[in-house]
């Protein structure tokens, strides 16, 4: 297993690596000019500054990518996870505190790995291209927060489903899923009224021509919403946006405050009604359904390998040493090998995805102004420095979304 490990990370890396080398040759032979079907919209500075910040992201992302590979070999064939169990377990000895503090050990040194890069990414890159509006402080405190509340979550969670493990037989990735399912469901239910406000501020929207515009959009589609709210995205980043969440009575539309400053109101409505066609057609429901079917397929998976002394031993550990205890770390390899194997498979995701776009943006067109979407589009664009001239297969493999001149000319058809 050893080998076929380091073979598929092999031609993961290489893989990503080429589509990066592509992205970066691809957006710097066409910087020096804006596509024709947006030079009456888009300067050249604008559309310089997108290519030199997609180049910068792209650059990061391969000494990410180079780091990365060297802390999965570094806690696996290196054996630095073999290291903290044998260290937990001589302190702590068999049992659950044992299991659990082998997840809580593994998600502290990931996080202490990762925060030079998080911070770099929103204090240098971020701030070179204008973006960063974060304070150090806000970024700790959003950090704290975030660990509080993923420990408070994350652990009862592992902890039932480790039980599962133990406990409940050969089935165990069955009741475990159910559990998992469960708790997803209940996270789309509390996260917009208990987890969302620790971290940013809701106001209702203020603007009564826009408000009953926006509600005027939301009774001729059918959509219900416990109501509508300006999020204050612009303490952290200048970048825009604007969702919903939640599900029942819970519904709420969110838009970002500085979404609400740049655009007009007939191109907020268009946005929304573009985020309002994925409910509408019921994206975000095949969306779950797909990951929750998923999901069981890996937890089915999972189920099999925990029970192979070639999966442990052929990422460096031995399961010997731990006969009673190898469920927590049986999680925390499957988690680390799993995108190894699965990333091949990204452009079945973005087709997918993207397929949803075009629908949503035919209805939004059904029901604004498909102009209106179109330079609501080009402000996002302009605004969010999202390059124009991604190299195809890059885009394939990472966007969710189409590029930018396959859509607005999609919509020019409509």
């Amino acid at each position: 297993f050893s080998v076929l490990f380091i073979v598929f990370l092999g031609i993961t890396v290489s893989l990503q690596f080429w589509l990066s080398s592509r992205q970066l040759r691809h957006v710097n032979k066409h910087r020096s000019e804006v596509p024709a079907e947006f030079k009456e919209k888009i300067g050249l500075d604008a559309h310089q500054k997108a290519a030199d910040y997609t180049i910068a992201k792209t650059q990061f992302g391969l000494l990410s990518l180079f780091v990365s590979v060297l802390i999965l070999l570094g806690f696996t064939l290196f054996g630095g996870l073999q290291l903290l169990a044998v260290s937990l377990y001589q302190w702590l000895g068999d049992g659950m505190i044992y299991q659990l503090s082998l997840i809580a050990g593994f998600a502290l040194i990931s996080g202490a790995l990762d925060l030079p890069f998080d911070l770099y990414r929103q204090f240098v890159l971020e701030e070179k291209f204008g973006f960063n509006k974060m304070t150090l402080k806000l970024f700790l405190s959003d950090l704290m927060k975030g660990s509080l509340i993923g420990a408070a979550i994350g652990l009862p969670l592992v902890w039932v489903v480790i039980t599962l493990m133990d406990k409940s037989g050969d089935l165990w990735w069955l009741y475990a899923w159910l559990v998992w399912t469960g708790f997803q469901l209940l996270m789309m239910l509390i996260f917009p009224t208990w987890i969302a406000p620790l971290f940013n501020k809701f106001t209702p929207l203020a603007d009564d021509s826009l408000r009953a515009r926006i509600e005027d959009l939301m009774q001729r589609v059918g959509f219900a919403s416990s109501g509508l709210f300006v999020m204050d995205g612009s303490k952290r980043s200048a970048h825009g946006n604007a969702y919903f969440s939640g599900f029942g009575k819970t519904k709420r539309i969110v838009f970002f405050d500085t979404l609400i400053a740049r655009l007009a109101p007939q191109e907020v409505e268009a946005v929304l009604a573009h985020e309002l066609g994925h409910f509408k057609l019921k994206h975000i429901v095949k969306r779950m359904i797909v990951m929750f079917a998923v999901s069981l397929g890996f937890l089915a998976l999972l189920g099999y390998l925990k029970q192979q002394v070639w999966f442990f031993t052929g990422l460096g550990v031995d399961p010997i040493l731990f006969a009673s205890s190898n469920n927590a770390m049986a999680l925390i390899l499957f988690m680390l090998t799993l995108p190894v194997f699965t990333f091949v498979l990204s452009p079945l995701t973005s087709i997918s995805s993207r397929k949803h776009e075009f629908e949503a943006d035919a209805f939004a067109v059904k029901h604004t102004n498909a102009n209106d979407l179109v330079s609501a589009l080009v402000k996002l664009y302009e605004d969010n420095a999202s390059t124009l001239t991604p190299d195809p297969i890059h885009s394939a493999f990472y966007d969710s979304h189409p590029p930018a001149s396959i859509r607005i000319a999609h919509l020019h058809q409509q």
